[in-house]
């Protein structure tokens, strides 16, 4: 299980927000942490310890007056650790080469491919052409529903039809390098991370995935590599010390390197 730092870049500030509480009226969000720093002072921390394949996340929509102050301490990332880094949040064809020729490794992507509810497929082989499948990450972030997890998309405010199950990753696994799942309903909690959603990405075990969400303890981050068969990478957020949390960065990422 391999360590996947954050950059979540939310009204021009890095912050941790309690994920089911973003809004777009409005640009709200409960927060967590505000930072004094700007994101490549993050970015250049995790080039330092030698940490690939992190996510910087614009968590405001292109329609939103925040935008283009959230973009530019995206790109300071970027800048900072060329190659380091992936970004997500308002991505399509028409931006995503600007995002990697500006540093990232790969775009992810959720609502530009989860549309009306359901898989854009055209959307998504559009995309591919475009970037290839070798540097695109899908976002398959989910929320339970009448005892199922489904997709959620606009910065994990609706839900889609599409279930995440063994058939889903199948599907678009033809069409990506990597799956980011963040468990939205527990995001920004630190109260324990979704086991079943942890079991189901574990189980799969086909491409690369990184799980977000919940985790709050180092048992929480045992608990994840034993759910996820160690096949599952993790995100920490709002529990990490950098990040106000009580969890000790320099801690996970020897517990990580284990």
């Amino acid at each position: 299980m391999r360590f996947r730092p954050c950059i979540d870049i939310h009204n021009g500030k890095v912050k941790q927000i309690v994920g089911g509480s973003l809004r777009d009226q409005g640009d709200k969000a409960r927060e967590n942490f505000v930072s004094g720093k700007n994101a490549d002072y993050y970015a250049k921390l995790y080039q330092t310890d030698g940490l690939r394949g992190g996510h910087v996340i614009l968590l405001n929509p292109v329609s939103s007056p925040y935008y283009e102050a959230t973009r530019e301490q995206a790109l300071r990332a970027l800048a900072a650790y060329p190659g380091g880094l992936q970004l997500g949040g308002g991505v399509t064809p028409e931006n995503a080469a600007l995002f990697l020729d500006a540093g990232a490794s790969h775009v992810i992507v959720t609502s530009y491919v989860f549309r009306e509810g359901r898989i854009y497929f055209e959307n998504l082989e559009r995309l591919v052409q475009e970037i290839g499948k070798e540097r695109l990450v899908l976002d398959l972030s989910c929320r339970k529903k009448d005892g199922e997890y489904y997709i959620v998309t606009d910065r994990w405010q609706k839900f889609t039809e599409v279930l995440l199950n063994q058939q889903t990753l199948d599907e678009l696994s033809e069409f990506c390098d990597e799956f980011l799942v963040h468990a939205a309903d527990v995001e920004g909690k630190s109260a324990g991370i979704e086991v079943p959603v942890a079991k189901l990405l574990g189980s799969w075990g086909k491409l690369p995935v990184t799980y977000a969400g919940g985790v709050g303890s180092y048992e929480d981050l045992h608990l994840l590599c034993e759910t996820g068969e160690d096949r599952v990478d993790v995100t920490v957020g709002s529990a990490l010390d950098l990040f106000g949390g009580s969890l000790s960065y320099r801690k996970i990422l020897e517990l990580c390197a284990l």
